[in-house]
């Protein structure tokens, strides 16, 4: 649960939604409301009928339409706009109306009438003020920006994530952010799609007043009364030419890094956008920026982004529901225990964490405050989370606990060891779970007295970026039981994914043989440098040589030992080096030292000389991912595509852009991906045989 969220939640909770006091009804619609009350203050009220979050779709736009006609002759004092659900204002645009759309020229007709609309509302003659909870983003920031005050409820977020489905704001928020706070900053919010709590928002003035709930009446009455004003703000030198050329130089520079233009081509269209229309007339600007989100929104980027929303609107679905859980025990400490408890502690748990070592839970609680800084937005919050956060060197917490985590060296005879201690100790009904890699479920089972209760927790690293997270069954484990999982990781703000248990799992067997490969080209004599370059070029966050230093050698050893004696799949040996590697201590970015040395910050110290990856290459590491995918639905490992493809998304960042693996596959069409295989296992032996279930995927 987000900490604006539940900030918001609580006010909402202990006061009802101000909607006016002694309202009459005016107008009424399917979505919205209309109301007068005794101070002659009108209040329109969206509340989305069979929804449970407010968006702009089209219906809602329309409805506005018609309801303004009955406000600019109602003669009110003033206008309040507000969102009659207690979660949020409005969450921007119905992005079910994105999906699919390939003509530029409608696009671009749709956009202009809902501009009209927007406009009509920033044109009325008497003060409007739009009064937010909860969030406020997107498309309804833009409506928020058309009225002349915004009020905030303490909690709020605004944000314009448009940048993370390929686009840029596309109903006036390209324009009039911009002239309200410093272009700089609104620059920032836009191409980051980072959101701004109640705080930054007064700062940066995009809101005029942040206030509790049961202060809205008033806010509302000394805004329109005129007693609420904003101060004057100049345009500064974004009025010049040459300053937004500098400032757009260096913005290029940076999205660039994040976002490169030939796969992410939103933010650098917004940059040129700012830098050639921002001082000019309003109306170029409008014009401009309907005609770039047109073009972005019927382009390949963008669609596939708005499928990879989906994807994670469907296991976010799965995540629903009560899981019971208030208390978890973690046993071990280390990065992936320590992490996965400040965790849950951020998100509103009781946790216990032990370890044997001493050290280990020092260091555990120090990254836990490091965490907790960086998305904690109050002095409160981190104090709270610090207070459910209890090092526990007795371990006692396994008691009480309502979840126990195991998260101890990736071992089977290591688990079994801590399972046969903790399980006597453990509450009727607790869950018990394994946040192994890759060891089959079959093999740790039989050391509790209660296998229906117990499942793997697989938490990638590093646990606060990552979204993901399997959730793995066996044939002894009971519905009841993956559905608490489920619904507990969904309570901290995590993707849960379904899995069957088999060596590696999903995640980790299709990633596997990725890495293994970059392990053989190393041994052919690439620079590993190039070998990442090759991946990154394609997509991925990071190179195969990398990404391994990132888990952890010793865990990508176990993985590799694990799936070659349990699967029949062909795989390369184990790298007598990687063993080397291991025994010396050298596993990778945890410690400093492993295929790269890395710096005080974490980063790798790559070689600047290097070869251009061959496309080749590329195809040599990514194609045995997809073939693996296609064996893990042959095999109900994963029970559809669309878990597969959000959790390949989610959890190893497979090229968003284009839209998961299959999808790609799709594109790129089955049949040269089958004839490309069927080249390499000529040249490369049988591990690159394609598999037979790519035949029976539907391939459109």
């Amino acid at each position: 649960m987000a900490v604006g969220k539940t900030s918001a939640r609580e006010h909402l909770a202990q006061n009802r939604l101000s909607l006016g006091a002694n309202t009459k009804e005016v107008a009424k619609t399917t979505h919205w409301s209309l109301r007068r009350d005794a101070d002659a203050i009108a209040w329109l009220v969206l509340d989305r009928a069979g929804e449970s979050t407010n968006t702009l779709s089209e219906a809602v736009m329309a409805e506005l339409e018609t309801l303004l006609d009955t406000i600019e002759t109602m003669q009110a004092k003033g206008l309040v706009i507000r969102s009659g659900k207690a979660g949020g204002f409005i969450a921007g645009a119905d992005i079910r109306d994105f999906s699919g759309v390939s003509e530029t020229d409608a696009v671009e007709a749709r956009m202009t009438r809902a501009h009209e609309i927007v406009d009509r509302l920033a044109a009325l003659p008497m003060p409007t003020v739009a009064v937010v909870h909860g969030h406020c983003l997107g498309g309804g920031l833009e409506l928020a920006l058309a009225c002349r005050f915004r009020i905030a409820v303490e909690g709020a977020v605004f944000g314009f994530p448009e940048v993370l489905l390929g686009l840029h704001p596309g109903l006036g928020g390209t324009f009039r952010l911009p002239a309200l706070i410093a272009p700089v900053e609104a620059m920032k919010m836009m191409l980051t799609g980072k959101s701004v709590h109640t705080g930054k928002a007064k700062a940066l003035g995009l809101v005029d007043a942040v206030i509790e709930e049961r202060h809205v009446g008033n806010a509302v009455k000394a805004a329109i009364g005129g007693k609420l004003k904003r101060p004057r703000r100049s345009a500064g030198l974004s009025g010049f030419s040459l300053f937004r050329g500098i400032a757009a130089r260096k913005m290029r520079s940076m999205a660039a890094k994040r976002a490169p233009q030939e796969h992410y081509p939103a933010p650098h269209r917004l940059i040129d956008l700012w830098e050639q229309h921002g001082g000019g007339e309003k109306e170029v600007m409008q014009k401009e920026e309907i005609r770039s989100f047109a073009r972005l929104l019927t382009g390949e980027t963008a669609q596939n982004l708005i499928h990879v929303f989906f994807l994670r609107e469907a296991l976010k679905a799965g995540g629903k529901g009560k899981s019971g859980i208030a208390h978890v025990h973690v046993v071990g400490a280390g990065t992936m225990g320590g992490d996965i408890a400040s965790w849950c502690a951020a998100r509103g748990l009781r946790v216990t964490l032990t370890d044997l070592d001493e050290k280990a839970l020092a260091a555990a609680i120090g990254r836990a405050g490091k965490l907790f800084d960086k998305r904690l937005y109050s002095k409160i919050d981190r104090r709270d989370a610090f207070d459910r956060l209890i090092p526990d060197f007795a371990g006692d917490g396994v008691r009480q606990a309502d979840l126990v985590i195991e998260a101890v060296a990736e071992k089977a005879e290591v688990k079994r060891k801590v399972f046969k201690a903790v399980a006597p100790l453990m509450k009727k009904g607790a869950l018990l779970a394994t946040n192994t890699s890759s060891i089959p479920l079959s093999e740790l089972r039989t050391a509790v007295p209660f296998p229906e209760r117990l499942l793997g927790l697989h938490f990638f690293n590093p646990v606060a970026r990552m979204e993901l997270v399997e959730v793995v069954a066996h044939d002894k484990v009971s519905d009841a039981a993956q559905a608490r999982l489920a619904a507990f990781c969904g309570s901290i703000d995590r993707l849960p994914a379904p899995v069957k248990s088999s060596p590696g799992f999903l995640i980790n067997r299709i990633l596997t043989p990725y890495i293994t490969e970059a392990f053989l080209m190393l041994d052919e004599g690439v620079r590993k440098e190039t070998i990442d370059q090759a991946a990154v070029s394609f997509g991925m966050p990071m190179g195969p040589i990398e990404l391994a230093d990132r888990v952890g050698l010793d865990i990508c050893l176990e993985v590799a030992r694990t799936m070659k004696s349990g699967l029949d799949t062909p795989l390369p040996d184990v790298p007598g080096w990687l063993e080397t590697m291991v025994a010396e201590g050298r596993t990778g970015r945890k410690v400093g030292r492993g295929l790269y040395e890395y710096d005080r910050n974490g980063e790798p110290r790559k070689s600047g000389q290097r070869l251009a990856p061959h496309p080749a290459m590329t195809d040599r590491l990514v194609l045995p991912m997809l073939n693996t995918c296609v064996t893990c639905l042959r095999e109900g490992v994963v029970g559809d595509e669309k878990t597969l493809e959000g959790a390949m998304i989610f959890a190893t960042g497979f090229a968003p852009f284009r839209g998961g693996p299959l999808r790609y596959a799709r594109a790129r069409g089955f049949a040269e991906i089958i004839a490309v295989l069927e080249r390499l296992q000529e040249k490369y032996g049988d591990r690159f045989a394609p598999d037979p279930h790519w035949v029976k995927l539907p391939v459109t």
